[in-house]
């Protein structure tokens, strides 16, 4: 996408985001507060697009209570019924009882939407947390 000219806008910000905002640009040593709000909303359209539109990159973020039932036989069989989206996968053993996975993903949106439908609905998951992309 070809840049344009910029364009000048304002937003309302609340006293206490600004105050965290500056006081991490003065520790990183970032003094432009337009780069940073460029960067942002960059970051949010490339977070976000990938709800509405084609194909997506990513990683999908699993904390599960392994105890919990069958939830690793559970997470496993979800996997493979998405073969054509799950690129590849870590387990992480954080505890006795807690474990990690983080799903490598690429493929239709929609796939990926409903791999993630099905991993929330299994009992023992704790947390599903997403970082997808639309596919450059």
């Amino acid at each position: 996408m070809a840049e344009r000219k910029p364009m000048k806008v304002g937003v309302y910000i609340p006293g206490n985001i600004v105050e965290k905002l500056t006081e991490i640009m003065k520790e990183i040593g970032v003094e432009s507060l337009s780069r940073v709000v460029q960067e942002s909303i960059r970051l949010y359209i490339a977070e976000h697009s990938w709800r509405t539109r084609g194909e997506v990159v990513g990683a999908i973020g699993v904390l599960y209570d392994h105890e919990a039932g069958d939830v690793d036989g559970e997470l496993t069989d979800i996997q493979h019924k998405f073969l054509h989206a799950v690129v590849a996968t870590t387990h992480v053993h954080l505890d006795e009882r807690n474990c990690m996975l983080i799903v490598v993903v690429r493929g239709a949106a929609d796939s990926v939407k409903d791999l993630v439908s099905n991993i929330e609905k299994v009992k023992g998951v704790k947390l599903v947390r997403l970082m997808l992309m639309a596919k450059p």
